[in-house]
């Protein structure tokens, strides 16, 4: 039986018909069908199945986080279910976009918007946020908590995919936080989304693109100030 009603497969048909480029899409799962099978993991891979069945311009992957280990090592899989959306075709890209658990209720909003965003291979991020992220000389990684009830989440969640998108130095996730309790709690998840960059900064709610970027480069600047405190201290001692 299909997960996603038949009038919601026929809009997501006709919103792939602007596909550019080929997508692909790759489930980490483990144990299906057997008694380590983790949470939500059948019900993840059911519907990204239908989901990127509804068009022949993106391909489905699934490898199993402890069979397939180098493969999820490749693409940094440490927890599951696990979704990495990629350029497919001769020629791959991985923009670092990910998602944490299943993607439904809201986030399924998330999961369309980023097959689009990958296919097009561009964003619409304005050119005082591109030049800022071509300072980036560090790693940066973004976290956005979400739930599938949560209204606002998509919108969180869609701006730090096309950071990731626009940056070979960012990496972008969605997490679950119902489905990942224990990483909610390190980051003192109380509300969705919560935006957390690089362990340091926790940024509650939606906030507009130039907000998001301006914590971003804080971080890089507070990050490479105290490294040069530190090199300081080391020189004076």
């Amino acid at each position: 039986m299909s997960i996603i009603p038949v009038e919601i497969q026929k809009q997501v048909r006709e919103v792939f018909q602007v596909l550019e480029n080929p997508v692909k899409v790759i489930l980490f799962t483990q144990g299906e069908g057997g008694a380590i099978e983790c949470s939500m993991c059948k019900e993840t891979r059911q519907l990204v199945e239908e989901v990127t069945s509804l068009s022949n311009q993106v391909e489905f992957q699934v490898y199993d986080l402890v069979k397939d280990a180098d493969v999820a090592a490749q693409y940094n899989i440490e927890k599951i279910p696990a979704v990495a959306v990629i350029g497919g075709g001769n020629r791959p890209k991985d923009y670092g976009i990910r998602l944490y658990g299943i993607p439904s209720g809201y986030e399924f909003t998330s999961l369309i918007q980023d097959i689009l965003l990958v296919s097009r291979g561009t964003s619409d991020l304005s050119e005082k946020t591109l030049k800022e992220l071509a300072k980036l000389e560090t790693p940066v990684h973004i976290q956005v908590f979400v739930t599938p009830t949560c209204p606002y989440c998509p919108k969180a969640v869609i701006l730090a995919h096309k950071l990731a998108l626009a940056s070979d130095k960012i990496t972008a996730d969605m997490v679950e936080a119902t489905e990942f309790p224990h990483q909610a709690n390190r980051y003192q998840v109380q509300g969705v989304p919560r935006t957390v960059i690089n362990d340091v900064v926790h940024i509650e709610g939606a906030v507009p693109e130039t907000a998001l970027v301006a914590e971003l480069m804080r971080v890089l600047n507070d990050s490479e100030m105290d490294r040069l405190r530190k090199d300081w201290e080391v020189h004076l001692n």
